[in-house]
């Protein structure tokens, strides 16, 4: 749980996931963005300046939800009527540090930064994350994010 979890504590890491064109490519889809940087590989290998087409920004943020849920073992199938729910309630800061080039493999972790209860019986958390991509020093994105916890009788 969450709850149990001091400020500077290590929630966890996630396993890691494949940077694919196809899900490069459905992003740009869903997000009505025709970016060649992102979507054509053969320009990008010719025009762009990271040898081949890399994942959007907003892309690597994308992930941060499906890796926060794995690295604290919860899924989606816990009744928000009965266990609460999460909202985004949006980051502090965040960075996109390195390019994601297609084919890599990221990971998210996750420690405790800060607490709060507000006045409406929300649980405020905010999570300092960084999605590593595998065998590089830098990672792709740090960042300090917050959501809010409702509890169910709400």
């Amino acid at each position: 749980m969450l709850s149990d979890f001091a400020p500077g504590s290590e929630i966890g890491v996630s396993n890691w996931i494949d940077v694919t064109q196809e899900m490069i490519d459905a992003f740009g889809a869903a997000t009505l963005d025709p970016d060649p940087l992102h979507i054509d590989p053969e320009w990008a290998a010719a025009n762009g300046p990271f040898g081949g087409s890399i994942a959007f920004g907003f892309l690597t943020i994308g992930l941060l939800t499906p890796m926060f849920h794995d690295a604290v073992g919860q899924g989606w199938g816990d009744d928000p009527a009965v266990a609460g729910y999460s909202l985004n309630y949006g980051f502090d800061r965040v960075r996109l540090v390195s390019p994601v080039p297609v084919g890599s493999r990221v990971r998210g972790r996750f420690v405790v930064a800060e607490q709060r209860w507000d006045e409406k019986g929300r649980r405020i958390l905010s999570v300092d994350c960084e999605i590593e991509i595998e065998n590089e020093p830098r990672p792709a994105l740090v960042a300090r994010w917050l959501t809010a916890w409702v509890p169910p009788s709400a």
